[in-house]
């Protein structure tokens, strides 16, 4: 009986990240890159280019909200992309486990820290 790979019945492997993966990388960057051109508009039309301005500028609750929205897309971008650094590039599995540990520590460590920067202005 022949091996037949084709059709309903064909063996799959894999994590089966792909689609999910590729569409959040880019909703992701779309994301961080409409957050940029909020704070380009908010750097060239604003007058007040001191602490205080900026300060104020991130007092603001809706502005506070944005710039969490985006910092937790940007971790997000960041662990899908490095994450498939460690799945593509480090063979050996205890080794790759413990680099994706390691990287999810750190990015939820990230996450905490810029909220709690966000919320003490």
């Amino acid at each position: 009986m022949a091996n037949n790979n084709i059709g309903p019945k064909r063996l799959v492997v894999g994590a089966h990240y792909g689609l999910r993966d590729w569409l959040a990388q880019r909703v992701t960057g779309v994301l961080m890159v409409a957050y940029t051109v909020v704070l380009l508009v908010a750097f060239l039309t604003g007058n007040n280019f001191t602490y205080e301005g900026w300060a104020g500028l991130f007092a603001q609750q809706w502005f506070k909200l944005i710039s969490a929205v985006t910092l937790f897309g940007l971790f997000y971008h960041a662990w899908v992309g490095v994450r498939d650094i460690w799945m593509d590039y480090v063979k050996s599995i205890g080794l790759r486990l413990t680099l994706q540990i390691a990287t999810m520590l750190w990015l939820i460590a990230c996450a905490f820290y810029a909220v709690q920067i966000l919320w003490s202005v």
